[in-house]
């Protein structure tokens, strides 16, 4: 389909260190309160260690709230509760820090980043540094056509893998990662229903915003039409990407590998995100070890994909607002874990 192998990804990217995860164990049992009293924030200071490959790790100081931003073209169904101006509301209200997501974010300490790789709007609307990583306005229909061509899959994917450089060679330690989307949930249900070989019925939620009864089962009808597309081409993940999931779902993806690749942790949101890291993972099996599923969302997809990835969510409190505010919940946790590891004293 392209010049990009993605082939290349399972063996560029290598679990965290277990070595250091180890030392980082052994220097716990050496730690003030008992072993298991600090409950899973052991677990996760031993994982950001090995991320790290730092004993004691180090704190967490430069995350980074991202969040890709697009519009779909099976939102016309009206499978969507997003709001009628599309995503260019949404990430007018992110850069204008109004909305959820960029009010924790604001408050967490968070730098937020937006990336517009498919926004239904002219590009002179938003700012140069937001759109410059776009492939066209809005994706296609996933119903009847493929969301995008060979080309602008090959683009989408490569500027997500630009942006986890940026990121990467800027200094930041984590990733909380979101979406902005109207009509992104139900392309990720087609990507979790083919991957995971499931009906749709047993992959189609409420979205972002909820909607009713009817909604409902126009997603479930688009959702079912879109898997018929999406199945034949299960055995090349980029194809499967540009039949099914749009520019901002396969930039993610690259996103996801390439942060592997650099050893940058990331903090997953919802079932976007979900399904993103499980087409990742198809791509390459070690790529998990790096990232956190922030929440759950409460959506039966992103619960399909976790578990297909045995990432217990941090949180549980039906977030599903998108936008990286579940992540972002979750990021405070990761935090506190890190400082407890790194300064509480060793028993005497």
């Amino acid at each position: 389909m392209s010049g990009l192998n993605l082939d290349d990804f399972a063996t560029l990217i290598e679990r965290p260190d277990s070595g250091v995860r180890r030392d980082a164990e052994e220097r716990r049992e050496r730690l003030g309160p008992p072993s298991g009293a600090l409950g899973r924030l052991d677990e996760l200071a031993e994982w950001l260690a090995a991320a790290q490959g730092a004993v004691p790790v180090k704190p967490i100081e430069r995350p980074r709230m991202l969040v890709f931003a697009g519009d779909h073209g099976v939102a016309a169904l009206e499978v969507s509760g997003g709001p009628k101006g599309g995503a260019r509301e949404l990430v007018r209200a992110a850069l204008d820090g109004e909305s959820a997501g960029a009010i924790l974010a604001r408050r967490f300490g968070a730098g937020l980043r937006v990336v517009d790789m498919a926004v239904d709007c002219d590009p002179g609307e938003l700012p140069a540094d937001v759109t410059r990583h776009r492939v066209r306005r809005g994706s296609g229909r996933i119903d009847i056509e493929d969301a995008l061509t060979a080309e602008e899959a090959e683009q989408a994917f490569r500027a997500g893998m630009a942006v986890a450089d940026e990121e990467a060679d800027s200094g930041t330690d984590l990733i909380v990662l979101g979406d902005l989307s109207v009509g992104g949930t139900t392309a990720a249900g087609v990507l979790i229903g083919a991957l995971c070989g499931t009906d749709a019925s047993v992959v189609t939620g409420r979205g972002g915003f909820g909607i009713d009864d009817l909604a409902w089962m126009r997603k479930c009808a688009a959702i079912r039409d879109a898997l018929r597309r999406a199945r034949p081409v299960l055995g090349d993940q980029l194809e499967l990407l540009a039949a099914a999931g749009g520019a901002d779902l396969t930039a993610m993806t690259g996103f996801l590998l390439q942060s592997a690749v650099r050893r940058t942790p990331v903090i997953l949101d919802g079932v976007v995100s979900a399904a993103c890291a499980l087409v990742a993972q198809r791509v390459a099996f070690r790529a998990p070890d790096w990232w956190l599923a922030g929440q759950a969302s409460g959506d039966p997809a992103q619960a399909k994909a976790l578990d297909r990835m045995a990432l217990n969510p941090l949180l549980d409190h039906g977030v599903t607002v998108g936008e990286g505010t579940g992540s972002l919940l979750a990021l405070p946790l990761v935090q506190a874990a890190a400082a407890l590891a790194a300064e509480l004293p060793e028993r005497s």
